[in-house]
This record gives C-alpha cells, sequence and structure tokens, in this order.
C-alpha cells in the first residue's frame, strides 16, 4: 500500500476497502455541544461588546475524532446523547457533514451551547448539558452491541453528571472478551478506572498525565516513566501529546517513540488531540504498524493546530510527508 496513510489509493477506493472488511468505528460523546465561537474586538468586561465575526460548530471529542477520520477516508458512527432544539441542530450539522450518528435522544433539557471568545486569551464558558436517565443510559449502551473483534471504539471526553466516574470502564467491562480496540481519552478517575480493562490506547496530555499523579512533568523525559506506569496499570499503549515539545509512545511492543512537532504556526489547539487520536487509529489501521500510527498521529494533531478548524486530509499527508523524510523543520 505504500508508506503513507492509504487515502493515497484515493477516498473512494479506502472506504471501499475499509467497508469489504466490516470494520465498525464507533466514538461516543457523552455530552456533545454546539459551539459558538465569535471574536469581538477590544473586549470589555461588564459592557456591551459586538461580535466581529461568528461560527457555530459542533463540539464534542469524540464528534471531533470521528470529523478527522472521515477526512482521512474512514467512516465512523457518532453516538451520545443529544436533547432539545440543540440536540436536532447537532445531528442535521453532522448529517450534513456526511457524518454518520446514532445519537440517543433525551425527553428534557437541552445539549449544551458553549461560547468560545477567539481572542480573548481563550476565554469560554462551557455549558451543563442535560440530565441522562437510565432509560437512556441502557439504549447508549445497547448501541455497543454489535461490536466485535478488530472494531474501534473511542472514548472520549469527561463523564456529565448524574452518570458515575467509572461510566467508562463499565462500558469496557461489557465489551471485555470480544476483541474490540478500545480507546479512552479521558482524565483523573474516568480514565484510571478503565485500565484493569485494558484499552488499545489511552492518550492523556502531559498537563493531564501531571495532575493524575500529582507531579511536575515538563518534557518527554519525564514523561515516560508514567506513561509506562500507565501500562503497568492495565493499558497497551499510552500516547502523550505534549503541544510544541510534540509527542511520546510507549507502545505495546515495549518500545518508545517520540518526536517534536513539526514546525508551523499555531492558530488553533483546540481538537488537536482529539485529531492525533483520529490519526493514529487511521495509521494502525493501515498499517498495524506503532511507528506509522505514531507519525499519523503526530501529524494529524499538528494539522489541526495549524488551521483554524480541524485537520484536512491534504495538511496531513503533507506534514507526514515531511516527517518521513526526517524534515520536521
Amino acid at each position: 500500500m505504500g508508506r503513507f496513510f492509504a487515502y493515497r489509493m484515493g477516498e473512494r477506493e479506502q472506504t471501499r476497502r475499509f467497508r469489504k472488511e466490516k470494520i465498525m468505528i464507533y466514538t461516543v460523546t457523552l455530552n456533545p455541544s454546539l459551539d459558538y465561537l465569535f471574536t469581538v474586538e477590544d473586549f470589555k468586561l461588564g459592557m456591551t461588546n459586538r461580535t466581529t465575526s461568528e461560527e457555530l460548530l459542533p463540539g464534542g471529542k469524540g464528534i471531533n475524532v470521528s470529523i478527522v477520520l472521515q477526512r482521512l477516508g474512514l467512516p465512523s458512527t457518532a453516538l451520545g446523547f443529544v436533547a432539545g432544539f440543540t440536540g436536532e441542530e447537532i445531528r442535521r450539522r453532522l448529517d450534513a457533514m456526511g457524518l454518520a450518528t446514532d445519537f440517543v435522544s433525551v425527553p428534557e433539557g437541552f445539549s449544551r451551547i458553549n461560547c468560545k471568545l477567539k481572542n480573548a486569551e481563550g476565554t469560554e464558558i462551557n455549558g451543563c448539558g442535560p440530565s441522562v436517565g437510565e432509560k437512556e443510559v441502557s439504549a447508549l449502551v445497547q448501541k455497543l452491541d454489535p461490536l466485535t473483534r478488530g472494531d474501534i471504539l473511542v472514548l472520549s471526553g469527561s463523564i456529565p453528571k448524574p452518570l458515575p466516574a467509572d461510566f467508562y470502564a463499565r462500558i469496557l467491562a461489557r465489551l471485555s472478551g470480544r476483541g474490540v480496540l478500545t480507546v479512552v481519552d479521558a482524565t483523573g478517575a474516568s480514565l484510571l478506572a478503565a485500565l484493569p480493562y485494558h484499552p488499545f490506547l489511552v492518550k492523556p496530555n502531559i498537563d493531564e498525565l501531571s495532575a493524575l499523579f500529582g507531579a511536575s512533568l515538563t518534557d518527554r523525559a519525564s514523561a515516560l516513566p508514567y506513561a509506562r506506569e500507565l501500562q503497568r496499570r492495565g493499558a497497551e499503549n499510552v500516547l502523550v501529546s505534549l503541544g510544541r515539545e510534540g509527542a511520546l509512545l510507549s507502545a505495546g511492543d515495549g518500545s518508545v517513540m517520540e518526536a517534536a512537532a513539526p514546525k508551523g504556526k499555531l492558530i488553533n489547539a483546540v481538537g488537536a488531540g482529539d485529531s492525533m487520536v483520529a490519526g493514529f487509529v487511521a495509521g494502525w489501521l493501515e498499517s498495524r504498524n506503532y511507528a506509522h500510527a505514531f507519525r499519523m498521529g503526530l501529524a494529524a494533531g499538528s494539522a489541526s493546530a495549524f488551521s483554524e478548524h480541524l485537520a484536512e486530509r491534504e495538511n496531513v499527508e503533507q506534514l507526514l510527508s515531511r516527517m518521513e523524510n526526517g524534515r520536521n523543520g
């Protein structure tokens, strides 16, 4: 297939191959959002401010993973809970983007709206989202029953109240023994509870890893012992994103890979970690090779960071080519 990801075959051909193998990818975003991104010139607290630019986008970590996977030629199904008029708008916008969704509708409340002020030091106000009941939880979990050996499940983001902190662990327990490759991108107690179920991949960033162990981690060298500790507790692969410092992979075969991020102008870091997850999954499915999956993850994460929005296929390919040829500059 060549050195680069299979989208070099063409997106349609890659999608046909993927479907022929009958691999399913599900992403779970428990609390999707409509993200209202806007710019205000000379923002003043306590005053009436007017926007100079506005965007409304579907948001959520698992949704971001699905979007980037789609751009890399891999179809997935986005799952989660939605409610009210905002939930319908999230569904409508994803449908318009060509993403498959199978959300569970919550009868009361509405999906959250997150307000993000683009030019005021990353200021944002995030909503709460609807309260989810046992009936909706059961409906979501049952949607995972078709997953079987070789399929992928990505569990991303925080777990909203009133769901328990070990909700991801309960999902993994239900899937235990089926051979599903699971990815957990969560923090704190949610991540720790998932480890005994041997997720294929966990992806903390360096700040999350620091908080998890109460350590002051600053670079790849200081992060490695803690990545290995997550493996000791059950994770197969640990991918640590380090922002401008790049990334570190402590792989399931015992190898360690690290690389600086490709050079480029940071434009928007939102979604870069989710893009890294998507890139790693895509690279692994294409090659079953840790080194290639690692480079794909770093290329996809960097491509998003260097863009206004999530990574496009062409940008990922350009950065991957630079890394494959030893040119990160």
